[in-house]
């Protein structure tokens, strides 16, 4: 014969499944309102570092591109004007340079590179080197082949000459940097070249390259041979 639960233990049973129903409830509620928006705020913080982080790494690689490519033009720019300067007074019996068009930021030379004749008149034999400001770019001008450019965004040229003076009674020489002459042996050159502007850097940067050039047919160099 099956006996009947008791009212009073089927009471307590309801309400134990009541109580374990209402504990499953509260554990499933989730994040409240302001778990989220403090899990949001550190997200949008963690993006921000990291979006920072990848635009100063850009930045830095295009500025150092752009210094790269600006040095790269320049040391390209410096050969030609050493080639060409080193050459100055070739086939002639003296340095090459007129001295009368030379300053800081001009250069004018010759040099006989023909060497079939006495004059100057043929390409590459009757050149300047200039500054213009105008187009912020070293000018290569050739008495016969016209103008061309060197090298542009450049915010300045300085030809420095040194003259090498032989005292005639004790043979000592005497350098001294001042105005071309018939005694200038040596030329330096710098230019200032302009870096193009990279977002999130600096601007207005520039990089200084020079170049040290002898002129190897001056009187002075070519009686140490």
């Amino acid at each position: 014969m099956m006996t009947r639960p008791s009212t009073s233990k089927l009471r307590n049973t309801q309400n134990g499944a009541v109580r374990s129903c209402a504990a499953s409830v509260e554990r499933d509620d989730g994040f409240t309102l302001v778990e989220l928006i403090m899990s949001m705020l550190i997200t949008l913080v963690i993006l921000g570092v990291a979006v920072g982080s990848f635009s100063g790494a850009l930045g830095a690689r295009d500025r150092e591109t752009s210094r790269t490519d600006a040095l790269t033009s320049a040391q390209a720019a410096l050969n030609i004007l050493s080639r060409e300067i080193g050459n100055s007074g070739y086939g002639l019996t003296t340095n090459g340079l007129v001295t009368a068009d030379c300053t800081g930021k001009t250069l004018h030379f010759r040099a006989n590179t023909g060497n079939h004749d006495l004059t100057t008149n043929a390409a590459g034999e009757d050149v300047t080197f200039y500054y213009d400001l105008a187009s912020q770019s070293v000018v290569r001008y050739d008495s016969v082949g016209g103008t061309s450019g060197i090298i542009n965004r450049v915010s300045d040229v300085d030809f420095v000459y040194y003259n090498y003076v032989v005292d005639a009674t004790t043979g000592n020489v005497t350098i001294s940097a001042g105005s071309p002459s018939t005694d200038t042996a040596r030329v330096n050159i710098t230019l200032k070249v302009i870096l193009a502007n990279v977002q999130g850097q600096p601007t207005n940067r520039t990089e200084t390259v020079t170049s040290d050039v002898t002129l190897r047919n001056s009187p002075y160099m070519l009686s140490q041979y």
